[in-house]
């Protein structure tokens, strides 16, 4: 039997609105994923802890403050340094196509701004994840 696809879903930093968050971590459940909701206002450390533990392979983080870069940054590079950056690192948010290239040579797997359609997150997801 096939092991199910875990994504964790986080919101990093003092961004307060967690409805985008809440609607993707429903859809990809929906989807046949098995999703792990952090809450608001994590840190990177919590983000890292809540992965490892939880065993995940995709680490969503839902952004909508303007922090992406310097975020996704700092949550890849402490990735690399304890040796988890296999796992596909989602973003989505508000996120400006000007960011896009960045967020993509930090190591950002897939990027969704708001609005994005759930089935082309639920797509890039199985075909991006090997199990």
């Amino acid at each position: 039997m096939k092991k199910p696809i875990r994504i964790l879903i986080a919101k990093p930093g003092l961004d307060g609105h967690d409805r985008g968050a809440k609607v993707i971590s429903l859809a990809m459940r929906n989807a046949g994923f098995e999703v792990i909701y952090t809450g608001l206002h994590q840190t990177i450390d919590q983000i890292i802890e809540a992965a490892v533990q939880e065993d995940v392979d995709v680490v969503g983080l839902s952004i909508l403050s303007g922090a992406h870069i310097p975020i996704s940054k700092k949550l890849i590079a402490k990735m690399k340094k304890i040796g988890i950056d296999e796992k596909l690192v989602l973003i989505g948010g508000n996120i400006p196509k000007q960011d896009f290239e960045t967020l993509k040579a930090l190591g950002v797997g897939g990027i969704f701004p708001t609005g994005s359609n759930f089935d082309d997150v639920e797509k890039f997801i199985l075909s991006n994840i090997n199990l």
